[in-house]
C-alpha cells in the first residue's frame, strides 16, 4: 500500500481553515479515484519535546505509487489539488510525502 501524507502548519485563521478543510476539501478528496482510506489527525499534534507548529495531518491511502499518480491526474484529483491552494495557498505551510510502505 502507498500513502500520501500532507502536513499543514497552523494557519492564521484556524477556524476558517478547518471549516473549509472538512466541509469542502475532504468531500472533494474522497471522490479521488483509487483512494482506499483517508485519515486526519484529531487534536493537538505534539513532538517528543512538546508542542509543534503543525495543525493538521492528512493521510491518504492508495494501492501503490502509480495509483497516486493516476489519481491526481484525474479530474477529481486536479480539483482537490486546486482546492488545497484555496485554504492553504502558501506552499511553505504545506508538506507532502508520497511513499510505498511495507510491514516489518
Amino acid at each position: 500500500m502507498a500513502r500520501m501524507v500532507v502536513i499543514y502548519r497552523t494557519p492564521k485563521d484556524v477556524e476558517a481553515f478547518d471549516r473549509h478543510y472538512f466541509e469542502i476539501h475532504v468531500p472533494l478528496a474522497k471522490k479521488i479515484p483509487g483512494l482506499r482510506k483517508y485519515e486526519v489527525s484529531d487534536g493537538p499534534i505534539a513532538t517528543p519535546v512538546g508542542a509543534s507548529n503543525i495543525h493538521r495531518i492528512g493521510t491518504l491511502y492508495f494501492d501503490d505509487l502509480a495509483a497516486i499518480e493516476k489519481a491526481f491526474a484525474s479530474a477529481e484529483g486536479q480539483a482537490a489539488g486546486a482546492d488545497r491552494r484555496l485554504f492553504a495557498p502558501d506552499d511553505s505551510g504545506v508538506q507532502m510525502f508520497l511513499f510505498d510502505n511495507r510491514e516489518v
